[in-house]
């Protein structure tokens, strides 16, 4: 009996020692250059592109958007709104062309649900199967360079959902001086799910359009981090984070978390995007509006775009989705060319951030900073896009 209990037990120990092997090999996959590179390039592509820009962004807001709301819903919105309030400037606020109805509802459900949705999905399903530290302990050499550590993965990762819950999240850092650069790289390079979304949809038309984007994002963010990290005071953070066991994701873990989040999401962004078509409505009573997009055709003519790209960065500076979704809207206009296209997808992701991650960024790292950051980025983006256009314009470059 007592041979046999030994024979069971250690039977029982090669099995654990087996499976503490392979999860030892697997984190060191996970966590090497040479073979972690890859394969978080290869979650980035299903995860990001396929999924959230290609499902996501392709069919399920082509069905939500144009079919549902463009073909059923809004036509009988507006047709009954307009019989029971016979007053223009009314029908306007609620059934215009920004109306609260017809454009933020819209936008909020239809566009902005979706991809906000698809991407919580994919990282909740990180998170939940412990990939996330290992992407930490990967890019923390890369990042130390930038004046960071690997614990600065988090809020850029969540920036990919949300730059203003991001923006929060900063505060777990270690240094101030990685406090301001996170928040930094965050209001710069960083799209939010659904502006990511929208890229990555509009973008899709052609491979050589897309790493162009990506190429030139990476690069900003990049040269921005290490040039913030030799101009900031201050020396690279230490870093150490807990590693927990492998495992595969548990659907209702994933489906509570993604749940909680689009809760969360849903409930501050409806009643921004109401507040935008209100602002808006004001400002096209007043003339203000017209004045702001005068204003902003400028930069958008010096960069190539037609002048009518001022009211897609407009839309931007109230919200970065609002931008994107105009940005949609001109695609779908064909008023842009392929060039154009990339170009404003560019200009538009280093675009100031929206009021609510502004707002946050100066509750977290005081007005002077949050100003100063504004104040570089806004010339930055264009400056990029005038770089872009005429390098693309010159080139005589195909996408």
């Amino acid at each position: 009996m007592t041979t046999g209990k030994r024979d069971v037990t250690l039977t029982e120990d090669v099995e654990k020692s087996s499976r503490t092997s392979l999860r030892e090999r697997i984190d060191g996959l996970l966590i090497h250059p040479v073979t972690g590179i890859p394969i978080l390039i290869l979650v980035l592509y299903f995860g990001m592109y396929k999924f959230v820009g290609g499902f996501a962004a392709g069919t399920v807001v082509d069905y939500l958007e144009g079919t549902l709301f463009g073909e059923m819903i809004n036509p009988w919105v507006i047709e009954s709104f307009n019989a029971a309030v016979p007053y223009p400037a009314i029908q306007d606020l609620f059934v215009g062309e920004y109306g609260i109805l017809t454009q933020a509802v819209t936008y909020a459900i239809a566009l902005i649900m979706p991809l906000v949705g698809a991407f919580f999905i994919v990282f909740s399903i990180i998170e939940d199967t412990g990939y996330l530290p290992r992407l930490a302990m990967l890019i923390d050499r890369a990042f130390k360079k930038m004046g960071m550590s690997g614990r600065a993965v988090i809020p850029m990762v969540l920036g990919f959902g949300c730059s203003t819950m991001a923006t929060m999240v900063t505060r777990t850092l270690e240094t101030k001086r990685e406090r301001i650069i996170t928040s930094m790289l965050l209001s710069l390079a960083i799209p939010c799910s659904a502006q990511l979304g929208v890229i990555l949809g509009i973008l899709s038309f052609s491979g050589k359009a897309l790493f162009i984007w990506a190429i030139v994002i990476c690069l900003e963010l990049v040269l921005v981090g290490y040039l913030s990290s030799k101009v900031l005071p201050g020396s690279s953070p230490s870093f150490f984070m807990e590693m927990p066991p492998l495992r595969l994701p548990k659907l209702s873990n994933v489906l509570i978390k993604t749940y909680s989040r689009m809760q969360w999401y849903f409930l501050e962004v409806l009643p921004l995007f109401v507040v935008a078509s209100v602002l808006i409505w004001i400002g096209r009573l007043t003339g203000l509006f017209e004045m702001a997009v005068q204003l902003f055709s400028y930069p958008s003519q010096w960069i190539g775009l037609p002048a009518e790209a001022g009211v897609m960065f407009l839309f931007g500076f109230f919200r970065r989705d609002f931008g994107a979704a105009g940005l949609f809207d001109m695609y779908n206009a064909g008023l842009l060319s392929d060039i154009n296209i990339v170009v404003a997808a560019i200009t538009l992701t280093l675009f100031m951030p929206c009021i609510a991650q502004f707002m946050v960024t100066v509750k977290e790292r005081g007005v002077k900073i949050a100003l100063g950051m504004a104040a570089f980025i806004f010339p930055s983006a264009f400056a990029v896009g005038f770089v872009v256009n005429y390098v693309l314009t010159t080139f005589g470059v195909v996408l």
